[in-house]
């Protein structure tokens, strides 16, 4: 750790923050391995202990370091960057990880379709094989940051003859195909940061396939877990997000207080700081492997303490925590929702418990894979897909 907090403040010397270009800093961040230093050299990282990475950051966020836009992040560093890592080529981690990490090529998750969405694996957008290239049709649903993302991670249908886990494959798909069209799904805030997708006889060389065809459903599963680290466990400071907001908002505005709303503060305070702590728990245990099932439960109570946040703060402003004007459907990507107005955040915090897996289904995972306890009778689970009813 020594070793590797010296090369940060090499680097810092060598490369001030302060009006430094942002894509031009974050390149050579990667290049000095400083992106993921948990990866391999070459490929943003330096082989060091995954345990390493919060100090690191901490350390390029106390310089002012530049950061990726917001929209970068969740997808493309929780989700997109550890399935390239895990499952990819070389070839991939060379041309994929970089611009990814500095944010110059944003991505997005086909996964969601209209008929699947909590049971994913019985999706039914098809992709066939055409000689080094697979043509995939189908359409996704609540895709995120679709309408300015350049890649896409896709789930796709390689073989309807076995069964729904066993004939997925998993492709990184060109959102520039002529073949794809993007449509925005305007939500209850006003905005449109989610989109239906549909694809057309969309191209995917075989080149941009991640993992062997027909084991799309165990390299999803690693995206999926990731995905719910990033949502429920991403590292945060004390008083860090939603519950920071109602604390100062409190502290600022005495005349707001009344006993019954201090007592729920102090519980809500309470709750997103072991939330905080059982998280950074959580990202210590990565450093041993990949994340479990553990994730989902951080997932699950990021969803909910947020909404019971979002809720106690509309009531403590009273009639101006419903004030709510600005409903521009397309936002610039650097914008951060956390920082917006009592009343977006409200319902803009209704989408936590679906997004990155319904409430529900998590509770599902958390039942069978954390409390042991007997899984659910399917009826379908040896049943070839093409024979499934829809």
């Amino acid at each position: 750790m020594t070793d590797l907090a010296a090369k940060v403040e090499a680097f810092l010397a060598e490369h001030p923050p302060a009006g430094a270009d942002p894509i031009e800093f974050l390149r050579a961040r990667f290049d000095a391995g400083l992106a993921w230093v948990h990866f391999p050299v070459g490929a943003g990282g330096l082989g060091a202990p995954r345990a390493a990475q919060f100090a690191v950051d901490e350390a390029f966020a106390a310089a002012g370091a530049p950061e990726a836009v917001p929209a970068a992040k969740v997808i493309g560093y929780g989700m997109a960057a550890p399935t390239i890592l895990t499952f990819g080529t070389p070839e991939q981690h060379e041309r994929f990880l970089r611009p990814l990490f500095t944010g110059e090529e944003v991505w997005c998750q086909l996964f969601s379709e209209p008929g699947a969405g909590s049971d994913l694996a019985t999706l039914a957008t098809r992709a066939v094989r055409d000689g080094d290239d697979w043509v995939v049709d189908g359409q996704k649903v609540w895709t995120s940051f679709a309408h300015a993302a350049r890649w896409a991670i896709l789930v796709a249908r390689t073989d309807p003859t076995v069964p729904k886990h066993q004939g997925l494959s998993y492709f990184i798909c060109d959102m520039n195909d002529a073949g794809v069209q993007v449509r925005p799904l305007r939500q209850i805030t006003g905005e449109a940061e989610f989109n239906e997708v549909f694809l057309n006889a969309v191209r995917v060389p075989d080149a941009h396939r991640l993992g062997a065809v027909g084991e799309g459903w165990k390299v999803a599963q690693t995206t999926l877990m990731n995905e719910r680290v990033a949502i429920g466990a991403h590292a945060a400071p004390r008083e860090g997000g939603l519950i920071g907001v109602a604390a100062r908002t409190w502290r600022e505005h005495p005349e707001l207080r009344t006993p019954g709303l201090h007592d729920r503060l102090l519980r809500l305070w309470v709750q997103a700081e072991a939330l905080r702590l059982t998280s950074e728990r959580l990202r210590q245990g990565l450093a041993v492997g990949q994340p479990g099932p553990e994730g989902s439960a951080a997932k699950l109570a990021f969803a909910t303490i947020n909404q019971a946040v979002s809720g106690f703060e509309v009531e403590l402003q009273g009639e101006q925590g419903l004030a709510y004007e600005d409903w521009t459907m397309r936002r610039p990507l650097e914008t951060d929702w956390a920082s917006r107005d009592p009343g977006f955040r409200y319902l803009r915090t209704k989408g936590n418990s679906i997004e990155g897996g319904t409430s529900e289904i998590l509770r599902n995972i958390i039942a069978e894979r954390v409390l042991g306890l007997p899984r659910e009778p399917r009826s379908d689970a040896d049943v070839a897909w093409k024979d499934l009813p829809r």
